[in-house]
């Protein structure tokens, strides 16, 4: 299935760009593989290893719609993040800081904050 704006997708039907992006980037896996891809290039075992449990049924499927949608590519060398792919995963590097701060926060205080 191509992934892309102007896609129907989960939760919305405009196809709209953000909500086709997060309905990607939601599905099982698809994260992580650009978050072990982040130091470059890896293979298929290598990634599949990378990945921990992910079946090579799922690899092969979320790699298929990444590549769809212009963020992964495949060379000689593997796997790797197109020049799209680095910049969303620098987009999302404040999203990870924002969390590790959260997670803190939370270990600290024992409990989230209640209204």
């Amino acid at each position: 299935m191509a992934v892309g704006p102007g896609t129907k997708v989960r939760g919305s039907t405009s196809g709209r760009p953000i909500m086709v992006l997060l309905d990607l980037l939601g599905r099982r896996w698809a994260l992580r593989m650009l978050w072990e891809l982040r130091a470059g290039p890896l293979n298929f075992r290598q990634l599949q290893t990378a990945c921990g449990d992910i079946s090579p049924t799922v690899l092969n499927t979320r790699l298929a719609e990444l590549r769809d949608a212009g963020i992964v590519a495949v060379s000689g060398e593997g796997y790797l993040l197109t020049q799209q792919g680095g910049d969303l995963l620098a987009a999302l590097l404040p999203l990870n800081d924002w969390a590790e701060g959260w997670a803190g926060s939370i270990s600290a205080a024992g409990t989230r904050d209640r209204p």
